[in-house]
């Protein structure tokens, strides 16, 4: 107790989980447009807290109308933002693989389908013959509204397909493929680029697409690039650039609950 001032260990860990919170979200909107936005927020909130402390109650009044009508003006406008941070906390919450093994099993989903080693060929060959693709997956069918921009499919995971499919002369190989589970559901799909203003210039449409898709979902998404020939993946809006292949088969087991011994031969 500092005076008049009550302070205990309640308090401490209030003001931590709050902070902690905000450094998060500030995290995920840095480099954006919506960052500006975020000041003029917390701004106008220590504003209202200092005119309450002057006790201004005609200015306080109206501050605090304003504030009231402000949380919905502000899920409106960060609603993306929201979204992210909500796939972010729930992935850190995730991140014990015993756990997440357990809750599948609870959810009478005990491992994924998705055929690895057949996604790690493909993606090996297209890196060395240096043929661009984007590919999404995904143990959950959500992406309805970018279906309509491509070509459905309802195809076996096949590596010479995946192969085909991304040919520079192919009719499809321009646009993001989704696998969903053991099947390609649609290619040439068109995906919403991220709106971050802090990504590295060389960074191509394919990355950004990447990482715009995993801002909007859970997906995981592997690009490979036809200019340097390395193969990357993003995940929840972050990519990790020039990965190997082993590096990639473990992120995709991880990632979805793909039983290793299963698999180990890719």
């Amino acid at each position: 107790m500092f005076g008049f001032l009550h302070f205990g260990i309640f308090d401490l860990i209030d003001i931590f989980i709050v902070a902690y919170l905000f450094y998060q979200f500030f995290v995920i909107i840095r480099g954006t447009a919506a960052l500006n936005i975020f000041y003029v927020v917390i701004g106008a909130y220590f504003i209202w807290l200092l005119v309450q402390a002057l006790n201004m109650k005609l200015l306080s009044t109206i501050l605090g109308h304003v504030m009231g009508v402000g949380v919905i003006a502000i899920l409106i406008v960060f609603q993306q933002e929201v979204r992210r941070f909500l796939l972010m906390l729930g992935a850190k919450s995730q991140e014990n693989f015993k756990i997440n093994r357990f809750l599948n099993k609870i959810r009478g989903k005990e491992e994924c389908n998705i055929p690895i080693k057949e996604i790690l060929t493909a993606c090996e060959y297209m890196r060395d013959n240096k043929i661009g693709a984007l590919i999404v997956l995904s143990d959950k069918d959500t992406f309805e509204n970018y279906y309509e921009s491509g070509q459905m499919l309802d195809a076996t995971v096949n590596s010479r397909l995946l192969e085909t499919i991304f040919f520079k002369n192919s009719p499809l190989h321009d646009g993001a493929m989704f696998i969903v589970n053991d099947k390609i559901t649609a290619a040439a799909c068109v995906l919403p680029l991220s709106e971050r203003t802090d990504l590295p210039y060389y960074l191509g449409l394919r990355h950004r697409a990447a990482i715009g898709i995993t801002e909007a979902s859970e997906s995981l998404a592997i690009i490979v690039s036809e200019e340097r020939g390395q193969i990357s993946f993003a995940e929840y809006g972050k990519v990790i650039l020039g990965v190997e292949i082993i590096t990639l088969k473990q992120k995709i087991e991880s990632k979805f609950f793909i039983n290793q011994k299963n698999n180990s031969e890719g």
